[in-house]
């Protein structure tokens, strides 16, 4: 138990400090994350929840109401294992899916004043014009990503902020999915009275967890095993070079274990937790474990080497796509980094030597607490299941420093103005712009309906 003063300093702490809360919708568990900044300028998760996702199918929202629920669930057991009061309003929430594409894009921006040094408004003028590529009917752009710039022909410039330069080129990583599993999710935060702020690709907010700045340097691939789906992040350079989202995930292997061993989805996914192993050449073949049966049948023996043998060739077949990916990136003998395997699905044993031996690349697993300064005050903080929430929360936080960078102010003034200041909905990387993709997508819907109305 924390003494009554160190509740009372970091109650008092928390009343002056900015926070920042990641709410991870996933497949098989809903959770909520409050970070803030300590008096070392270090980021600390303060206070976490979590409640099983009854309404989530492969990144997806399958049921409004039982998303809320369980929305409203996490967020509350939130609120209650910190001492004191503390409020949660706005939300960085996590997307993925099948449905979520991406795609590679070059564009040219021409300045108006070609007098003068490039700003950080040109910049932002040139992104903003990628929003406005013609997308598939039903999809929009989430997130635009530049990678390397080019001024007035010259190429391979990573930060063009202060050169001359009249016509600016640039490669985009532009990432986009389907307008009506945006809105599901919107709609079921919005109902559990809570503001999305920001919407972050679950890779991109699982490496900002897990991956260093040198990883992202020497060329690296984060493989976040979730529940529904397994997502691919490849980093080269320090830049993102290629985003995937596998439709596979630990729930599958569960379901496989469920029919190969004819036992309950309760039984099966205990199995996998306690002793699932993703090599059966590592399980002994005499090692059984007992299953209770069903009223009035004997209890069922499962041998560990059958068990691994069913979880070995699910994971060969996730491997292998992700494998698929890291060929199809361009980027395959670019890797120094290796693989960083994150994700509740990471904590299966001798998960590593199998990509090791399929893929031919070292691998590594993330732990989301290699960026915290707290590391023991929660329980089970460390484990790979909560990459992307915590991701959230630091991707909350980088986006409120390039929006003090930007401005020129100090991270404790922005800290202040973020108080004051209590913007809707933004869901790329560019501060300024907030609210943008939810403002097209609703006007859009009201276009529609006008029309009817019309008709």
């Amino acid at each position: 138990m924390k003494d009554k003063l160190f509740v009372e300093k970091e109650v008092s702490t928390m009343k002056r400090s900015k926070i920042v809360v990641g709410l991870d919708i996933g497949t098989t568990k809903i959770a909520c994350f409050v970070g803030r900044r300590n008096e070392h300028n270090k980021i600390e998760i303060i206070s976490m929840g979590k409640s099983e996702s009854l309404g989530v199918m492969r990144g997806v929202v399958s049921n409004i109401e039982k998303t809320i629920h369980s929305i409203r669930s996490a967020v509350e057991e939130t609120k209650n294992s910190t001492e004191g009061e503390l409020s949660i309003r706005n939300v960085n929430v996590g997307i993925a899916g099948q449905h979520i594409k991406s795609l590679q894009h070059r564009g040219m921006y021409t300045r108006r004043n070609r007098n003068g040094e490039i700003s950080q408004a040109d910049i932002n003028a040139f992104v903003d014009d990628m929003y406005n590529l013609v997308m598939n009917p039903g999809e929009e752009i989430i997130t635009v990503i530049p990678q390397e710039y080019i001024v007035d022909g010259e190429r391979e410039i990573k930060d063009p902020i202060g050169m001359a330069g009249i016509r600016l080129e640039a490669n985009f990583h532009v990432i986009t999915g389907q307008v009506t599993n945006v809105l599901n999710i919107k709609k079921c935060v919005d109902r559990s009275d809570l503001n999305v702020r920001e919407i972050i690709l679950e890779p991109i907010a699982s490496a900002d967890a897990v991956l260093s700045e040198e990883e992202k340097e020497a060329g690296v691939v984060l493989v976040d095993i979730g529940g529904g789906t397994t997502d691919v992040a490849i980093f080269q350079d320090g830049i993102i070079r290629h985003t995937a989202v596998i439709p596979f995930g630990g729930n599958v292997i569960t379901q496989d274990i469920k029919e190969g061993c004819q036992i309950m989805q309760r039984h099966a996914e205990a199995l996998k937790v306690k002793f699932g192993s993703a090599l059966a050449s590592e399980s002994k073949t005499n090692e059984v474990v007992c299953i209770p049966g069903l009223r009035g049948r004997d209890p069922k023996e499962i041998t560990l080497h059958n068990l691994a043998s069913i979880i070995q060739a699910r994971m060969e077949e996730i491997i292998e796509l992700v494998n698929y990916e890291i060929k199809n990136s361009g980027f395959a003998k670019k890797l120094i980094g290796g693989i960083v395997v994150t994700g509740g699905g990471s904590q299966l044993k001798h998960l590593t030597q199998l990509f090791e031996y399929m893929t031919g690349m070292d691998t590594r697993i993330g732990y989301p607490t290699e960026h915290l300064a707290n590391t023991n005050n929660l329980e089970n903080l460390a484990s790979p299941m909560y990459a992307t929430g915590i991701g959230l929360v630091l991707n909350g936080f980088q986006t409120m420093d390039r929006w003090a960078k930007e401005s020129g102010i100090s991270v404790q003034e922005s800290d202040e103005k973020e108080l004051e200041k209590q913007k809707d909905v933004t869901t790329h990387s560019d501060p300024n712009k907030r609210g943008k993709f939810f403002d097209k997508i609703l006007q859009k819907t009201k276009d529609f309906f006008d029309d009817k109305d019309e008709n």
